[in-house]
C-alpha cells in the first residue's frame, strides 16, 4: 500500500464519523434508560458515593441484535467496521483530543469544592491533561469514566465480530480465528456480567479523567486489544491440537486469576469477613486482605490478565512479532502501573503497608518478582 493510499485510507469520511457518533449516542441514551442493577461506588474522601447502573450486558445484546437485524435486512453492511477500521481509529482518536480538551478547560474553570469535581491541578499543563483534573466529570447524568471503559470493552467486540463475519465472507475462517474469537468473546461477556466490580477498581475510584483514561478507554482498547483478528484476516496458521489444548490452558488459567482475584478484591470491600477459599480472610491493619490471591502476590489480578492477553495471541503462532504487540504492551503497562500503584499504597497506608509487603513479598509473579 502507497503512502497516498495509506493517508486516504486512515482520514475519517463522513460514514466514519457518523458511525462513531451513532455507536456514541447510543451508548449514551440506552446506558441510562435500560434496567440494571444500581451499584454503590467507592466512599469518596467527603463521605459521598457514586452510583452505577450496571446494565452494559443488556446493553451489548440488545446492540447486537439490531446490528444483526440490519445486516439481515441489507440495512447496513456487517463488515463497516472491519472494512474502514483505519478511519474509524483516526475518527476516535480526534474525538479523544476533543474530548480530553473540553474535560481539561471544564476542569480548570469548576469551582466545585467535592471529591468528584474538585479540580486537582499541578502546575504543569501536560501532566493535567495526561492524567485528568476531575475525578468523576459527569455529562448530562453520565459518569464519563464509566461511560468510556463501556465504550471501549464494547467497541472491541464490535470490531471482533465485524473482523469475523468478513473472514467468513472471504472464506478464510481459520481455527486460529476460532480459537481468537472465542477467548475474547468469553472475556467481554464475562466483564459485562461482572460490570460491577469495575466500580471498585482503581481506574474508577482513584484515577482522575484526563487523555490517559479517555484515549486508553475508547482507542487502545478496541483498536490495539484486536490486533491479532486484523493479522489473521490476511495470515493463515495451522494450529496442533497440543497448541489447542495449551492455548485452552493459557487462557483459562489467566481467566481463573484474573476473575478470581478481582472478585474477591471487591467481595472483601463490600463484606470484610466474606469467606476466601473457605477461609475467614488475613487482614493486614484492618485494612489490607491477605488472604486468596491476595495473599500469592500484592497484584496478582496483573498475572491474570497478562496471560489472558497471552493467549489471544497464541492462536496466531509464532511467525511474526504483530500479533504479540498486546501482550508486550500490557506487560510493559502493568510493571509501570504496579510502580504507581506501591507508591500510592505506601503513602496511604504508611506502615500498614510494609507491613502487608512483608507478609506478601511478591509483587505480580510468586516466587519471580
Amino acid at each position: 500500500m502507497d503512502l497516498t493510499l495509506l493517508l486516504h485510507s486512515f482520514t475519517p469520511s463522513w460514514t466514519s464519523v457518523a458511525m462513531l457518533l451513532g455507536y456514541f449516542t447510543y451508548l449514551a441514551i440506552f446506558g441510562s434508560i435500560l434496567p440494571g442493577k444500581v451499584v454503590p461506588g467507592a466512599t469518596l474522601s467527603d463521605g459521598t458515593r457514586l452510583h452505577y447502573r450496571c446494565n452494559g450486558l443488556l446493553m451489548l445484546f440488545l446492540l447486537v441484535t439490531l446490528l444483526g437485524i440490519g445486516g439481515w435486512m441489507d440495512l447496513l453492511s456487517p463488515t463497516a467496521i472491519a472494512d474502514r477500521g483505519l478511519e474509524l481509529l483516526s475518527a476516535t482518536l480526534v474525538f479523544s483530543v476533543l474530548v480530553t480538551n473540553i474535560l481539561y478547560m471544564v476542569g480548570c474553570k469548576s469551582h466545585d469544592q467535592s471529591s468528584s469535581l474538585r479540580p486537582h491541578t499541578t502546575g504543569n499543563l501536560i501532566e493535567d491533561w495526561w492524567f485528568g483534573i476531575q475525578l468523576n466529570p459527569q455529562f448530562m447524568g453520565l459518569d464519563l469514566k464509566f461511560y468510556f471503559v463501556r465504550a471501549g470493552m464494547l467497541g472491541w467486540l464490535l470490531i471482533n465480530l465485524s473482523v469475523l463475519v468478513k473472514s467468513i465472507q472471504e472464506s478464510n475462517l481459520s481455527q486460529s480465528m476460532i480459537l481468537y474469537q472465542l477467548f475474547c468473546i468469553i472475556y467481554i461477556m464475562d466483564y459485562f456480567i461482572h460490570e460491577e466490580y469495575m466500580t471498585s477498581t482503581w481506574d474508577i475510584i482513584a484515577e482522575r479523567l484526563g487523555f490517559m483514561l479517555v484515549f486508553g478507554d475508547i482507542v487502545w482498547i478496541p483498536f490495539t486489544f484486536s490486533i491479532q483478528g486484523w493479522w489473521l484476516l490476511s495470515n493463515k496458521v495451522e494450529l496442533t491440537i497440543a497448541a489447542i489444548i495449551a492455548n485452552c490452558l493459557v487462557f483459562f488459567m489467566g481467566y481463573l486469576v484474573f476473575r478470581g482475584a478481582n472478585k474477591q478484591k471487591h467481595v472483601f470491600k463490600k463484606n470484610p469477613k466474606a469467606l476466601i477459599w473457605g477461609r475467614p480472610p488475613k487482614v493486614i491493619g484492618g485494612k489490607l486482605l491477605a488472604s486468596g490471591y491476595w495473599g500469592i502476590a500484592r497484584h496478582s489480578n496483573y498475572l491474570g490478565d497478562l496471560l489472558v492477553a497471552l493467549s489471544f495471541s497464541l492462536p496466531c503462532g509464532i511467525s511474526s512479532p504483530v500479533p504479540y504487540f498486546y501482550p508486550t504492551y500490557l506487560f510493559i503497562l502493568l510493571i509501570w502501573r504496579e510502580r504507581r500503584d506501591e507508591t500510592r499504597c505506601a503513602e496511604k497506608y504508611k506502615d500498614i503497608w510494609a507491613e502487608y509487603k512483608k507478609t506478601v513479598p511478591w509483587r505480580i509473579f510468586p516466587y519471580v518478582y
